[in-house]
């Protein structure tokens, strides 16, 4: 709860009026905090600060909690995990076969197999791009636990030789399968 206050903090130093609005009641403001306490937990105490951060360089009203939701996945971006717009254009452009190609993070890929690889190339953006946002945010809050992804991988083709035939050998093949199509 220390870096919620601390957020809580920095919000009412940089948009007095606006937090003194919307927060006047300690019943409303505990409340609140509660909310985004169980909304960010999967983020760390310094993801969240942050996020913080950077809403306050960018946004002149007070931000709402999908805004700073959003500040905080933006962070993520320096831990090797795209935003979920940039996973989603990735996922919605990726050539096939999806799983053999060079994704940016596994959860990528998870993401638009979840979402379903024709629901992304067929339905515009404003059906699956939600869709493909959900499914994303779940496997990041799931990569923030500590879990590791994979992508399941086409085994790979088995390079098979068989003897050597001579022309004879090979003549001798062909005709028995001359004679299997009479």
């Amino acid at each position: 709860m220390d870096t919620i206050n601390q957020v809580f903090s920095l919000f009412r130093i940089n948009y007095h009026n606006q937090y003194h609005a919307a927060f006047g009641d300690v019943t409303v403001l505990n409340q609140a905090k509660r909310l985004w306490k169980e909304t960010l937990a999967p983020f760390t105490s310094d993801q969240i600060l942050r996020g913080a951060k950077l809403v306050i360089e960018h946004n002149e009203y007070l931000p709402t909690l999908h805004a700073m939701l959003e500040a905080c996945e933006r962070t993520l971006v320096t831990e090797g995990v795209p935003t979920v717009m940039d996973a989603y254009r990735e996922a919605a452009n990726a050539p096939s076969p999806k799983n053999a190609q060079s994704w940016s993070h596994p959860a990528v890929y998870l993401a638009g197999k979840k979402t379903g690889w024709h629901n992304l190339s067929t339905l515009d953006e404003a059906r699956s791009y939600p869709m493909f946002a959900q499914a994303y945010r779940e496997l990041v809050k799931r990569v923030l636990a500590g879990e590791e992804l994979v992508i399941d991988r086409p085994p790979a083709l088995e390079h098979k030789t068989g003897p050597v035939l001579t022309r004879d050998a090979i003549a001798e093949q062909l005709q028995e399968l001359k004679n299997l199509l009479e």
